[in-house]
């Protein structure tokens, strides 16, 4: 396994940009996967050593593949969080005139964060998927000349093509966030982020105030709140939470021990150093 780290491939992708500002990585020990799932299992399965994959977006909100596998199928922890501005570019082959385009190419992630763009300047290109952006910007090399793809300038160099246009997002103060994921819980750092997943025992009056609750006596900043199915039954969720503080900290051990008390189980995905 070595020092090998995963991340959403191939080469040239938002998830590689946000890798290499945080971490020094030689290009051989780089592991491209197709999907966030695939890292998240390669980490787990010891493949690589640690993974980097999107967890949300402030336009398009929290990245549903990530957030799944982690709460319902991986055993890694979250290490790192990192936050880069995402700025998306309408890439083609050299010399391709964007009147010509017909078919536009992305993670659907992308697409969606560039859709007043492609309403206004592309209003009748075929929207197709990807599984990321890079892979995006591969096919435009093996697709037809009237094809572009939204992706990095990284991927449009990594592939020989030209950007045809830049900062094409729908909103200039796009960021991406990313999460670091490996087997080594990080020590307190004095500015850190807990995620856990908490499960109920059945969908009823106050059960997410009954989580809540805990939270709210010890003054706990919670930074973010989302319900996801838990893939067992229509109308069965469960809870994912972000709050400010570390594990180790008495006020958020002490939250979770009384949760374990009152719901089903709390799933702990991680207590490491935050972005700021």
């Amino acid at each position: 396994m070595s020092n090998k780290v995963g991340f959403l491939g191939p080469r040239g992708t938002f998830t590689e940009e946000a890798l290499l500002s945080v971490m020094q990585v030689e290009l051989d020990d780089l592991v491209p996967f197709p999907t966030e799932r695939d890292v998240i299992r390669a980490v787990d399965e010891s493949k690589v050593e640690k993974g980097i994959v999107p967890i949300e977006n402030s336009i398009e909100g929290s990245v549903n593949s990530t957030l799944d596998t982690l709460a319902f199928e991986a055993n890694s922890t979250i290490e790192k969080e990192v936050i880069i501005s995402t700025k998306h570019n309408l890439i083609g082959r050299k010399g391709t005139n964007i009147a010509d385009i017909s078919t536009v190419i992305s993670h659907p992630q992308a697409t969606a964060q560039c859709r007043r763009y492609l309403s206004k300047v592309l209003p009748g290109a075929t929207i197709m998927a990807a599984n990321s952006t890079a892979e995006a910007v591969k096919k435009v090399t093996e697709g037809s000349p009237d094809t572009a793809a939204i992706g990095t300038s990284l991927a449009a160099r990594l592939y020989d093509l030209e950007v045809l246009e830049s900062d094409i997002e729908d909103f200039k103060d796009n960021k991406t966030r990313f999460v670091i994921v490996g087997k080594e819980p990080p020590p307190r750092s004095g500015s850190d982020k807990t995620s856990l997943v908490c499960f109920i025992y059945e969908d009823r009056p106050g059960s997410l105030l009954q989580i809540l609750q805990e939270f709210s006596y010890r003054y706990i900043n919670l930074t973010k709140i989302q319900s996801r199915p838990t893939k067992k039954g229509l109308g069965d969720y469960c809870f994912w939470i972000d709050m400010e503080g570390h594990l180790d900290d008495e006020p958020i051990a002490s939250a979770i021990k009384c949760l374990k008390c009152k719901i089903r189980d709390v799933k702990v995905l991680g207590s490491y150093p935050r972005a700021d």
